[in-house]
């Protein structure tokens, strides 16, 4: 049998429809919840074969720490530069290891089918190490194979599983070489920085200050133009304006020499044309046949500036469309630095498929009849052939992406187009001795500007003239203008920079702009022009007054270089990173040491920590006002201790009852977020977790606090689907009392405005596992028989509790449904007694009940 293994599960089942000559292929779930795996019997290699295919969701691990260097108070940045790394599942949920360890067991061959760049390439030898050791061993026979193709067209798959190779494993190296490079150096300056400066400012807004090898030379081509415009002069230049008359229109002439920088020798000049009222004689008309080339072929830098400056969408949007019109079949592989088709790429085919289109089919038809222009010329990086439409696609059939596919397609028809052919004319005229021009064009072919949306080109029409005609002057006039400082830089602008000075590759170029957006570095303004922040525009400073090299773009230049030396087999992968690392580590001792000079700009320019802070709750060491900084990233800080203690980032904090950590003596506050979640906190256990950081992990509270054990005390495990956590009474939330989940946004309302004392039993349900409810309601309101008003009972499984409880966030809750059986898993299923179907509701109260089991086991 023969296992083959996709990047996308979407290119997994198209692959497995293309491949399969004998019916369609059937389809099972595998271990992994989000990959399928489809099977048929077909050939391979001129024998019988049993082929699996099924797929990864992108890398199957990322590069890390170790969790002992993970936490930031503990470790000192200088030493992840020697730090070990390790691989971790990159979504454990996906159970991706553990897939294809299944999946290959009998299995004599693997083809590799991931995408043709340096991750693809990688994730080729994460998917070999989880497969290779639970195959068949064949002796002496190629078991592992690689495909190289550049897009998901049936003809393509096809030609690629005849011409299968072997994968490259100094292109995966390639990408561990980066992968540590980037994360060793973008961690050590990004904690010591984000410690440094959020200890001391208040108003940096923004919750990380980062650094990255390729994100901050990035932000230093904005902050240049930024530092460009500020420190321009404007300086004043003239020009003599002459317009003359002909045929009933004004024309303006355009002198010769341009203009002048100094008004004495303009005001000269204009008296000299303007003496004796001479007219201006036509010394000489030309015609010249011109034309405006087609654009080239289309690559993935293109393609972003394209979108940017015609679409008004972003890099980063911009590749996320692709990639999914990429995978739905509506176009090649979107990331590609070639910009010229290669000789075997079939171009009549290409435009054949468009020729059925509504909108520019009749132009796609015309070109075939009349025979296609040949490609310009152009760099063929040996990657992947440049971005064309595979099939015709209308706005209804592809719905998102269908600005982007429409301007790619009208893009490959215009590369494939004639030239845009025109009659340039040019009539010379001289006045007193001043020399001065007219010039028109008309149309003769419009060429490949016809199937483009900017339109074709229009005609400037010039009247007539005859050599040695005298024409009167209509106006003389000394034009004033300034000269005027350079735009900011636009998305398109920043593309070509980063492309000519190797900053990122044609896949991340996109990531790292947003990233500079992101990190508030810098705003996107009208035109979709990059304004550096105060924050940016410090940071570089401070970077350069400390050591340029670390954000000028030519050393990033050089790691790209040394990783693309390993790639072609050039240098070895341990003494490129070891040699990079060196180098840095000196670097950032240097930083360290001199961050003073970036402190004294930041002085000058934010606020600081005291003046930013308001005083809300009392400290545990000194009893002095902790004060909270409202600004991104919130944080709370004692002066008198000089320590910062993070916070939650989605709620408002005041004090909670002027009651006291018993931990830590610490004055509780009090988190409430938009969606109505709230809870008690202590800023020493949030910072600085009693019962261990990997415990507290993405939980809003632990539940073993003496604080949430008495304000937020557990009820059941939470019924939300992937959801380890566990629903809370909030004790606080009276009269309209509610339930809240310790890790996500799950929220129960409970007993609407009836109940008036609620209180968490210490009796558990006997069917379900959960606590009981002991509650108290209202008399006027009570729900319960013959005037009582107190009752102990499951909220999952009493009728009466669960009637007046819902569920905030609309959607998972489990409802009892009078009439169903009570008890784990009862309530009947899909084809068994009584034949009904079970509900999403069914489902929901059957996964609620095991969860609740489960939390009691705990």
């Amino acid at each position: 049998s023969v296992l083959m293994v996709a990047e996308k599960p979407s290119i997994a089942q198209t692959l497995a429809d293309a491949l399969c000559t004998r019916g369609k292929p059937s389809s099972r779930k595998g271990v992994s919840p989000a990959c399928s795996v489809h099977e048929y019997e077909g050939d391979f290699y001129g024998q019988k074969a049993w082929f699996k295919v099924t797929s990864c969701a992108g890398h199957i691990y990322s590069i890390d720490f170790p969790p002992e260097c993970n936490v930031w108070d503990r470790v000192d940045p200088l030493t992840l530069y020697g730090s070990r790394t390790v691989k971790n599942e990159a979504n454990p949920k996906l159970r991706m290891p553990k897939h294809f360890q299944e999946e290959a067991k009998g299995c004599s061959y693997l083809v590799l089918w991931l995408d043709c760049d340096r991750e693809g390439e990688n994730i080729c030898f994460e998917v070999m190490q989880n497969v290779v050791p639970n195959m068949k061993k064949l002796n002496g026979e190629q078991q592992v194979w690689r495909a190289k193709f550049s897009s998901l067209a049936p003809v393509d798959l096809k030609r690629a599983m005849q011409s299968l190779g072997s994968p490259n494993e100094d292109e995966a190296r390639a990408v561990d070489a980066r992968q540590e490079i980037d994360l060793k150096l973008g961690c050590s300056f990004t904690r010591f920085q984000t410690k440094y400066f959020q200890g001391k400012y208040g108003d940096l807004d923004t919750n990380l200050i980062s650094y990255g090898p390729c994100q901050t030379p990035t932000l230093w081509f904005c902050v240049k133009r930024h530092d460009e415009i500020t420190s321009f002069q404007p300086e004043s230049f003239y020009t003599i304006d002459v317009e003359v008359s002909k045929a009933g229109r004004d024309l303006a002439l355009e002198w010769q020499r341009g203009q002048v920088f100094d008004l004495p020798v303009a005001t000269t000049f204009k008296e000299l044309i303007t003496a004796g009222n001479a007219p201006a004689y036509v010394t000489d008309i030309s015609q010249k046949e011109d034309r405006q080339p087609r654009p080239q072929a289309l690559n993935t830098v293109a393609m972003l500036k394209m979108a940017s400056t015609r679409l008004g969408i972003g890099p980063q949007q911009a590749m996320h469309m692709a990639e999914g019109l990429y995978l739905r079949g509506w176009l090649t592989y979107p990331r590609t630095e070639t910009n010229t088709y290669p000789a075997n790429f079939d171009l009549r085919a290409a435009v054949h498929a468009q020729s059925g289109h509504p909108h520019w089919g009749q132009y796609a038809g015309e070109l075939l009849q009349k025979g296609l222009a040949r490609g310009r010329d152009g760099v063929d990086m040996g990657d992947h052939p440049p971005i064309t439409p595979v099939k015709a696609g209308t706005e209804a059939q592809i719905g998102e992406g269908w600005r982007l596919y429409d301007m790619v397609t009208r893009h490959f028809l215009a590369t494939v187009s004639g030239d845009c052919k025109f009659m340039r004319t040019k009539v010379r005229f001289e006045v007193n001795g001043e020399e001065f021009s007219l010039s028109g064009r008309k149309v003769i072919d419009p060429g490949f500007t016809k199937i483009q949306h900017s339109g074709e080109m229009e005609d400037v029409h010039v009247p007539d003239f005859t050599k040695g005609e005298k024409v009167p002057l209509k106006k003389v006039a000394v034009g004033s203008h300034k000269t005027r400082p350079p735009p900011y830089l636009s998305e398109s602008d920043l593309l070509s920079l980063m492309e000519k000075n190797g900053i990122g590759t044609d896949a991340s170029m996109a990531t790292h702009i947003n990233n500079i957006c992101e990190r508030n570095y810098v705003t996107l303004s009208e035109g979709r022009r990059l304004v550096p922040t105060k924050l940016g525009i410090g940071l570089v400073h401070g970077f350069q007054l400390v050591d340029n090299e670390l954000v000028i773009p030519r050393v990033r230049g050089n790691i790209e270089s040394s990783c693309t030396l390993i790639a072609g087999g050039k240098a070895q992968c341990e003494q490129v990173v070891h040699h990079v690392l060196k180098i840095f580590r000196e670097k950032f001792m240097y930083f360290v040491k001199h961050v003073d000079l970036i402190d004294q700009l930041f002085e000058s320019t934010f606020t600081s920590l005291e003046a930013a802070g308001r005083p809300i709750s009392r400290c545990g060491n000194c009893n002095k006002y902790l004060s909270v900084v409202d600004r991104r990233p919130v944080r709370m800080f004692c002066k008198n201790c000089d320590r910062v203690y993070k916070m939650p980032q989605n709620g408002q904090i005041k004090l909670y009852k002027e009651l006291r950590c018993p931990l830590d003596n610490f004055e509780l506050v009090f988190v409430a977020n938009k969606v109505g979640k709230s809870y008690p906190l202590c800023p020493m256990c949030y910072d600085d977790p009693p019962f261990g950081a990997k415990n507290a992990a993405g939980k809003h509270w632990e539940l073993e606090h003496p604080i949430y054990q008495k304000y937020r005390p557990a009820v059941m495990s939470c019924f939300a689907e992937n959801c380890p956590g566990t629903l809370c009474l909030d004790v606080d939330s009276a009269p309209k009392w509610q339930i809240d989940c310790n890790i996500c946004m799950q929220q129960l309302q409970i007993f609407g405005d009836k109940a008036h004392k609620i209180k968490v039993s210490p009796d558990y349900c006997e069917e379900c596992g959960s606590k009981m409810l002991t509650v108290i309601f209202n008399k006027t309101k009570s729900p319960l028989p013959d005037g009582e008003t107190e009752k102990t009972a499951c909220l999952a499984c009493d009728e009466l509790f669960n009637s007046l409880t819902t569920s905030g966030t609309s959607k998972g809750f489990f409802r009892r449904n009078p009439g169903k059986g009570k008890g784990k898993g009862k309530g009947g299923k899909k084809g068994g007694k009584g034949g009904k179907t079970r509900s999403a509701d069914d489902e929901a109260e059957e996964r609620g009940r095991k969860l609740a089991a489960a939390g009691k086991k705990r």
